[in-house]
This record gives C-alpha cells, structure tokens and sequence, in this order.
C-alpha cells in the first residue's frame, strides 16, 4: 500500500532494520576470525586461493600477444592523415581577407575555436567535410576540394 502525500509517493512497507553480516559458522568453529588466523590458515592447506585466469586484466588490449604488432613494424606502408591542400589554405585566407575577418570573428561565424582556422589556413588541420561546408557558407565561396 502507497500513501500518497504532497505529489510524492511513499512507500509505507519498507524495512528500515539494520543489517549486520557476520562471519559463517563454518569460519567461526575453524577459528578463522582474523587476519592472523586466515593467513595460518592459508599455509596449513584450510583455506587455499586460486587466481582467475584474466582477472582484473584489460583483455581487449592483450589479445593476440603482439602479433599486430609484428604485422604494423613488417608493413611498408606510409601512414599519415591527410591535411588541408595548399590551394584550399589560400582560399579560405584569401576569403576570409575579402570579408575583413579575422581568425577569431570567422571562427566565432561557424561555431568552432580560432586554433581550426589557424590550422586550415597554414594547411595543418585534416579536412573535415563539416567545417568546410560551414566555411562555404560564411565566406559565401565554394572552397576547392581534392577529389
């Protein structure tokens, strides 16, 4: 049963009592009650442990034991982030300039930090469909593009 008092409802049948855990009857009549007496316990053979196989480990991080590893140093291949071309850093510089707008005040036009377009416009950033569609707009251009 609920009793319902000034828009919030009360539940009338919860168990405030306290809960006290102890320890088990078997721990007790082995005199297993503290520290000292589980650690004899322990090397007497009563009370043995056993490690989990895994346990508290980041699995996902140690699977394969480093053979991806082997296979990124055997590559030959160059990897490297695409950056914004040199003819679209001097467009978006060259537009910006025909606006008389600042890093700031075209950074604050499209939502982003001033760092952005101090990365586009030295042709540092990588190239974010988004952004530049954002820029397209402010600077009323369409930036070039690779393709």
């Amino acid at each position: 049963s609920a009793c319902y008092c000034t828009g919030k409802r009360i539940m009338a049948d919860q168990d405030w009592t306290t809960v006290t855990f102890t320890k088990t009857a078997k721990q007790k009549a082995e005199g297993l009650s503290s520290a000292h007496a589980i650690a004899q316990g322990k090397m007497s053979g009563i009370i043995s442990t056993e490690k989990k196989f895994g346990a508290a480990e980041n699995k996902s991080a140690h699977v394969g034991g480093g053979l991806g590893l082997k296979k990124i140093e055997d590559s030959t291949e160059d990897f490297k982030h695409t950056s914004v071309s040199k003819d679209l850093a001097k467009a978006i510089a060259q537009a910006r300039l025909a606006k008389k707008l600042t890093q700031a005040q075209l950074a604050t036009a499209i939502n982003e930090r001033p760092q952005v377009i101090q990365q586009y416009e030295s042709g540092q950033a990588i190239p974010n469909p988004q952004i530049l569609s954002k820029l397209d707009k402010a600077l009323g251009i369409h930036l070039p593009r690779k393709k």
